[in-house]
């Protein structure tokens, strides 16, 4: 696809069929082209990390794969840096939408819950080029930051959704308990992806167990209360 026209070359429909009478992308808003070209840009800076690694990424390459001009990347990207950080940030947005959509499932009890999310995790993993490398920018070394820990937006959503749904209780104790739950889920499924790419099974069994021994120090195990 060329990023500065929105036309993919490579896969244009031929003449009669029902792509030719959809909206050519000149007629679309500004502000839409933009944020497919943006999508563009990312995909093809993913492909490359995931093909040539972190450290050999530039912008010639990410015009490049994406058929652009080095000019629609640097009209967006000033620099390498700059694509590095906004891929890690559509990363953990994608993190945190694979765990939203894991909560809109029935679940029998919270447990199998906090299950499914760490589950969705390790499918991101899977799946989303570039992730095992990028991740969420942790592994970007771009010098001295007072930025948060990149799985507190992940602390935030899990709390709001266990006192929501299952009206499990908050103080500062238990929060540090999902706090260190949730970092170590992070920890071992980086880990479980350093050098296979469909994750060591090992440590993705130490996350859950990790998350469960966390949990339990906050609240009992609902699968025994189920069972009594």
């Amino acid at each position: 696809m060329d990023v500065e026209t929105g036309e993919s070359h490579a896969d244009a429909p031929a003449a009669g069929t029902w792509a030719s009478a959809s909206v050519p992308v000149r007629n679309e808003p500004v502000q839409a082209r933009a944020a497919q070209r943006i999508e563009a840009l990312l995909d093809a800076a993913a492909a490359v990390v995931e093909s040539h690694g972190i450290e050999h990424l530039t912008t010639a390459l990410v015009a490049e794969r994406a058929g652009a001009s080095i000019g629609t990347v640097y009209r967006y990207f000033p620099d390498r840096v700059a694509v590095l950080i906004a891929l890690a940030a559509r990363n953990q947005e994608r993190v945190r939408l694979a765990i939203e959509r894991a909560t809109l499932v029935e679940h029998e009890t919270w447990l199998h819950a906090i299950d499914a999310m760490i589950d969705a995790m390790v499918e991101v993993c899977r799946t989303e080029p570039s992730f095992r490398t990028v991740r969420a920018g942790e592994s970007l070394d771009l010098g001295p930051s007072t930025a948060e820990p990149t799985t507190r937006g992940i602390n935030d959503d899990v709390e709001r959704y266990l006192s929501q749904r299952w009206g499990l209780p908050f103080d500062d104790a238990r929060r540090e308990h999902l706090e260190l739950s949730i970092g170590a889920v992070d920890a071992f499924i980086s880990y479980a992806f350093l050098r296979d790419r469909d994750g060591d099974e090992r440590y993705i069994a130490l996350a859950h167990e990790c998350a469960r021994k966390h949990l339990f120090e906050a609240w009992d195990d609902p699968t025994e209360a189920a069972a009594a």
